[in-house]
C-alpha cells in the first residue's frame, strides 16, 4: 500500500529496508513541541491572510492542542510507517478533525517545517546551556574569591614553574567559559531567522506573511533566501562548534581535578557526592564525575565531525542526508548540558588542601624568576645576564638540595657580588605572588578584583532578567 500522506505518485509501499533507513520518528519525536508550535503559528497566519477559513484554523489549532496533550500523557501512538514527527502529527490530526487537517500544509513543505522545528530546538537548548555556563562561571568566581590568596604551583609542561594562587587558577577558567558563553550567544543571534514559508525550496505563490510567523515563533526575522533556508545547517554546526570548544575547556578542568585528587598531588578532595569506589580495592575513592566529564568531550566532537562530513558534499537545496543532522545534536548538546551540571557541582563541592598546595608551590625552585627579576629591577642587570646568574644560583641550590631562600647570602654574592640581603624579600612563594601586580597577574588583590567584577556583572545580568 502506498503511503497515504504522499498522495498518488506512489502505487506501492516502501520495502521494509527502505522504511527502516527512511524513518526518523525514533529520535525526531523529540521535536513534537516545536512542530506543534510551528504548525499553530502557520495556520494562524494562513487564517490572517484569508488563505484558510478562520473556523478551519481554529479547528486545526484545537486538534494540535489535543495531540500535544496526548503525547505528553504518553497516549500518542507513534508510527514508523509515517517516517517522522511531522507526518505522525498530521496523520493524527486527520483522524481527529477529518479532511480539514489537509489545509494545514498549505504553503509549506516538510523542508521548511523541519528547518524551523530544529532551529527552535537548538535555540532553546542554547538558552539552557547559556544558563548552565553562567552558573559555572559564578561557582568558579565565588571559589576564586574565597581562595584568592591561597598559593599553589603554576605549571608549564606540567612542571612547577612559578607560584600562583588557587583563585587565579580558577579565574583562568572563568575567562574560558565566558568565551564559551559568548560563542553560544553569537550562534543564537545568528541563527534566529525563521525558515517557515520557504516551502520546499522556491518559496510559495500564496500571499503568506512570513514576518508574522517569524515574530510569532520568537524569531528576529524570516530567512532571506528560500534555497538557503531549507538547506542551511550552519545553525546547528555553530552550536556544536561552541559546544565542542566548551567541552574541551570542561575536559581540561576535569583532567586537573583528576590530577589534583591523586595521592601524589593531594591538592583537592571531592566528597562522596562526586566520587565512586572500587569493586576490589576498599581504599579507593575515584573522581569518576570528572573522568566522565572528560569522556563526554569525544561524543561532542564526534557529533560536530559527523555533521560537518555529512554536509560537505551536498548541493542545494535539501537532501535526505540532512535527516542525519538531529541525532548528532540530540546526543552532543545534552551531553554538554550534563557535563556542565556535573562540573558546577564539583567546583562547589571540592575542598582544596591549601597547606599541600603551598608546600608544592615552593618546590622546583619556582621563585627563580623572582630572583632574576630582582637582579634586573634592583641591580640594573640585563635580563639575559640575570637569567644566567640565576641559573648558577639554582644549580648551587640543586647541588645542596635546598630551597633558594636557604642559600646563604655570601654564597649568592660569590656568584654576583652586588646581591644584597634584600634578595630574600622576593624568594618566598607568598611574596612572589603578591609581587605579580600587573593587570591579569596572580597577585591576590588582582584576583579579588577580577572575581568581584565577574560576580557583580552576573548579578546585574540576573536583575535584568
Amino acid at each position: 500500500m502506498s503511503n497515504r500522506m504522499w498522495g498518488g505518485r506512489f502505487a506501492e509501499g516502501p520495502d521494509a529496508i527502505m522504511e527502516e533507513i527512511n524513518a526518523s520518528i525514533d529520535y525526531d519525536r523529540k521535536l513534537y513541541q516545536q512542530d506543534i508550535a510551528g504548525s499553530k503559528a502557520h495556520v494562524r497566519m494562513l487564517a490572517a491572510r484569508n488563505i484558510v477559513a478562520g473556523e478551519d484554523a481554529e479547528t486545526i489549532a484545537k486538534g494540535l492542542d489535543t495531540i500535544q496533550a496526548e503525547i505528553e500523557a504518553g497516549a500518542f501512538e507513534f508510527s514508523r510507517a509515517l517516517e517522522d514527527i511531522h507526518m505522525n502529527i498530521e496523520a493524527r490530526l486527520a483522524e481527529l478533525i477529518g479532511p480539514t487537517a489537509g489545509r494545514l500544509h498549505t504553503a509549506r513543505s516538510r523542508n521548511d517545517q523541519v528547518a524551523t522545528d530544529f532551529r527552535i530546538w537548538v535555540r532553546d537548548t542554547l538558552d539552557t546551556l547559556d544558563e548552565q555556563v553562567t552558573a559555572l562561571i559564578q561557582a568558579l568566581a565565588e571559589r576564586a574569591l574565597e581562595h584568592a590568596g591561597d598559593v599553589m604551583p603554576g605549571f608549564t609542561h606540567l612542571q612547577s614553574a612559578q607560584p600562583v594562587t588557587f583563585g587565579h587558577h580558577l579565574m583562568a577558567y572563568v575567562e574560558m567559559f565566558a568565551r564559551d558563553r559568548g560563542r553560544m550567544r553569537d550562534a543564537r543571534a545568528r541563527m534566529n531567522e525563521c525558515p517557515l514559508g520557504a516551502a520546499a525550496l522556491a518559496g510559495t505563490s500564496f500571499p503568506i506573511d512570513r514576518e508574522m510567523t517569524a515574530e510569532s515563533l520568537g524569531f528576529d526575522r524570516p530567512t532571506a533566501n528560500s534555497l538557503d533556508a531549507v538547506s542551511d545547517r550552519d545553525f546547528v554546526l555553530e552550536a556544536l562548534s561552541a559546544a565542542a570548544i566548551s567541552s574541551m575547556h570542561l575536559s581540561r578542568l576535569a583532567e586537573e581535578i583528576v590530577i589534583w585528587c591523586s595521592a601524589q598531588f593531594g591538592f583537592v578532595t571531592l566528597s562522596d557526592r562526586f566520587s565512586t569506589g572500587s569493586s576490589i580495592m576498599p581504599q579507593k575513592k575515584n573522581p569518576d564525575a570528572a573522568e566522565l566529564v572528560r569522556a563526554k568531550t569525544g561524543r561532542i566532537y564526534g557529533g560536530l565531525t559527523a555533521l560537518l562530513v555529512m554536509m560537505k558534499g551536498l548541493p542545494l537545496a535539501y537532501s535526505k542526508d540532512m535527516q542525519e543532522d538531529k541525532e548528532q545534536a540530540f546526543d552532543a548538546l545534552p551531553s554538554l548540558s550534563l557535563a556542565l551540571a556535573a562540573m558546577t557541582g564539583m567546583v562547589r563541592d571540592l575542598v582544596p588542601n591549601t597547606r599541600e598546595m603551598k608546600k608544592a608551590a615552593g618546590s622546583g625552585y619556582s621563585t627563580a624568576t623572582d630572583l632574576a627579576d630582582w637582579l634586573v629591577r634592583v641591580l640594573g642587570i640585563p635580563f639575559r645576564e640575570a637569567h644566567h646568574v640565576t641559573g648558577r644560583i639554582v644549580a648551587l641550590a640543586v647541588e645542596r638540595g635546598v630551597a633558594l631562600h636557604r642559600i646563604p647570602l655570601e654564597d649568592m654574592q660569590a656568584v654576583e657580588p652586588r646581591i644584597t640581603a634584600d634578595i630574600f624579600t622576593v624568594l618566598t612563594v607568598d611574596k612572589s605572588v603578591r609581587s605579580r601586580t600587573s593587570y591579569g597577574g596572580t597577585a591576590p588583590a588582582n584576583v579579588r578584583k577580577q572575581a568581584r567584577r565577574w560576580l557583580q556583572r552576573l548579578e546585574r545580568e540576573a536583575k535584568k532578567g
